[in-house]
């Protein structure tokens, strides 16, 4: 860590400087305000364009920022600036959530910054930690705040909460499940202060990116791969040469346990469509066909009449 970074204050935070972009920052973003934390100011990404109109929209954590009328700044020379013209910045924190970009000088030197990262560092260091543990069958995660520093996710943690992962759990359930313990965890730190920062010890696992590949099921992975993959969010796989997202799906016992090769179609019920793999049986509970709205599995079957039999890829 370089030495002029200023520390977090071991004192209560008069204002803190916001960052960050998606849907789980902005309901940190509003757990801090509901609290009382005053906010300076918020930093999110440029708004982006969607949808057929290519309309630009903003960022969620904009969204709230600005239905709260903060500052809003979109850059990190936007922030500088605003901050440079401050008579002082004695008793200002930065706090980052989920921002996207990484962090460097001259803002590194201007105001103490702290991360709320959802892992039990220094496992799962990176843009996907909650992806990366799940995908790795991890029974346990949790929320870390710690001292941001030139290194990706390298500083000092001040506080750290551990929670299990159910087995059934989903990328988007357990992220939004830390955002809630690490709101809680900022307000206590930021009302109360900061402890000094323990050293980050133990074998650090980068989380990567998850890329489009690692989203295609492959169903010579055992059942309970099948399951974190779609667990993860955006699983994929093909059915008579169309695309079909897999949304909710459980590893299940089933009597066509084994003697089927990977991908077939072994089972059609009212509780779902039941898919051999390399080890065990997997039941897709709700899917997505191409062009198509989410629906359960066993009405996807029933429209396009599925045989017991078919193959997915």
């Amino acid at each position: 860590m370089l030495a002029h970074l200023p520390s977090a204050p071991a004192g209560p935070t008069k204002e803190v400087v916001f960052f960050g972009t998606p849907e789980v920052a902005a309901e940190v973003l509003e757990y801090l305000l509901s609290a009382g934390v005053e906010v300076a100011a918020v930093v999110s990404r440029p708004d982006k364009r969607r949808g057929r109109g290519s309309s630009l929209v903003a960022s969620p954590v904009k969204e709230v920022a600005l239905r709260n009328g903060l500052l809003v700044c979109e850059s990190a020379d936007e922030i500088i600036t605003h901050l440079q013209s401050r008579p002082t910045l004695e008793g200002v924190t930065g706090v980052v959530v989920a921002y996207g970009r990484i962090i460097k000088e001259p803002l590194l030197s201007l105001i103490p910054l702290v991360n709320l990262h959802f892992s039990l560092l220094p496992r799962w260091r990176g843009a996907a930690p909650v992806e990366r543990a799940i995908l790795a069958g991890d029974t346990h995660t949790g929320s870390s705040i710690m001292q941001i520093e030139e290194g990706l996710d390298t500083g000092a943690v001040f506080d750290v909460v551990k929670t299990p992962i159910d087995e059934h759990e989903t990328c988007d359930e357990l992220r939004s499940r830390l955002g809630k313990l690490g709101a809680e965890q900022l307000v206590r730190l930021l009302t109360q202060g900061f402890p000094v920062g323990t050293v980050q010890s133990g074998d650090a696992t980068h989380a990567a990116k998850i890329s489009p590949e690692e989203l295609h099921l492959n169903w010579q992975q055992s059942a309970i791969e099948v399951s974190r993959i779609v667990r993860v969010g955006g699983a994929y796989g093909t059915f008579r040469g169309q695309r079909l997202k897999v949304l909710q799906g459980v590893s299940v016992v089933s009597e066509n346990q084994s003697g089927n090769a990977p991908g077939v179609i072994v089972g059609i019920s009212s509780e779902g469509v039941d898919i051999a793999t390399g080890d065990g049986v997997y039941r897709i509970v709700r899917l997505q066909g191409e062009g198509k709205k989410p629906m359960a599995a066993r009405d996807w079957a029933n429209g396009i009449h599925v045989s017991v039999g078919e193959q997915l890829g």
